[in-house]
């Protein structure tokens, strides 16, 4: 029989405690998403701009270029979303 958890919470207190969750996961419903191909952005900002999103990155302990795709995501979204609704 296979073991689940409860509720979500019980599977993130299980997940970080590093336990072994293969069991409890059904991954026959899994999805690959795959977004396309990369293409590289070069961008020239101000130093001060770097050091203010290398204080936030720091602080969350993620990368700056990983911080920045998720920011560009959601303004897109966003932006998406709102002329979505002019029209």
């Amino acid at each position: 029989m296979k073991k689940t958890a409860k509720s979500s919470a019980e599977f993130d207190r299980r997940f970080d405690s590093g336990e072994d969750i293969h069991d409890i996961i059904d991954m026959s419903k899994a999805k690959v998403i795959r977004h396309g191909k990369k293409v590289r952005l070069t961008l020239d900002v101000a130093e001060s701009l770097v050091n203010d999103i290398d204080t936030i990155r720091e602080a969350i302990g993620v990368d700056r270029g990983a911080l920045i795709k998720v920011w560009l995501h959601e303004r897109v979204k966003q932006e998406k979303a709102a002329h979505a609704e002019q029209i």
